[in-house]
């Protein structure tokens, strides 16, 4: 059996060759228009501490540092080439509110209460031990804290786990998609509560390979319809509904 570890090993491995093939990732995960949605979505406030998890190349980090300059930013992830290129970046973009810190992708390192807002954009889904994560964010947020979760979600007859087997082609440590009541259930656990919700999509690009054929052989044709799966040259595109959900922290 694959242990966590093995599984945070394989997804920084992954991100670490993605991130530096930019053009291709930033095609995978770039969405100004849901930026700004998320940007417009979260309560923030002058003097707060925020934190990204999985913030990869420092897409939303980055967006929040600069319209709130009063408040402190830090994005968080295992793929630490990665964070070098974004601390460089701060640095040279005069960004004096953000810093980057990685982690071994299983532990939060910081102290109880720390944080206003925990905040992960397309990241949760590669999680090994999704309740133990959510249960970390859960202590490192204040008492009243919010977390924002933004990530895909599998389509309501998908009961048989099509997307989960077509994104694990890829082996970048993905774990499953978890719907709404998914996270109600998982937030719940740890004391956290959906306080608001809205819905947007992702059109996502992979490399073809002929294992996506296959996979898509093997489930029925309604429910891999609903994904509006399209292959192009030697690319193939899969639409995805994503949750972007925002939870408070009750005592």
């Amino acid at each position: 059996m694959i242990t966590a570890e093995e599984v945070v090993a394989a997804a920084k491995n992954s991100f670490e060759a993605s991130f530096a093939e930019n053009a291709f990732y930033n095609r995978q995960t770039r969405d100004d228009s849901h930026l700004r949605a998320i940007l417009d979505f979260i309560p923030v406030s002058g003097g707060m501490r925020i934190l990204d998890i999985g913030t990869g190349s420092g897409y939303l980090s980055f967006a929040l540092a600069k319209r709130y300059p009063s408040v402190s930013v830090t994005g968080l992830d295992i793929a630490e080439m990665t964070l070098e290129t974004d601390r460089q970046r701060a640095a040279g973009e005069g960004i004096d509110n953000i810093d980057f810190v990685s982690y071994d992708g299983i532990e939060l390192p910081f102290a109880d209460g720390v944080f206003d807002i925990v905040v992960s954009r397309y990241a949760l889904h590669h999680f090994p031990d999704i309740e133990k994560s959510i249960s970390g964010i859960s202590r490192v947020l204040k008492d009243s804290g919010r977390l924002f979760i933004s990530d895909p979600a599998p389509n309501g007859n998908d009961t048989a786990g099509f997307i989960d087997e077509y994104m694990r082609v890829k082996k970048d440590g993905h774990i499953r998609f978890y719907s709404l009541g998914d996270w109600e259930r998982l937030c719940g656990c740890a004391g956290l509560y959906s306080e608001k919700f809205f819905e947007s999509t992702i059109r996502f690009p992979r490399k073809y390979e002929r294992v996506y054929h296959d996979i898509m052989a093997r489930h029925e044709r309604t429910v891999v319809d609903g994904y509006e799966i399209k292959i192009t040259g030697d690319e193939i595109f899969v639409t995805e509904r994503v949750n972007n959900v925002l939870f408070v922290k009750r005592v």
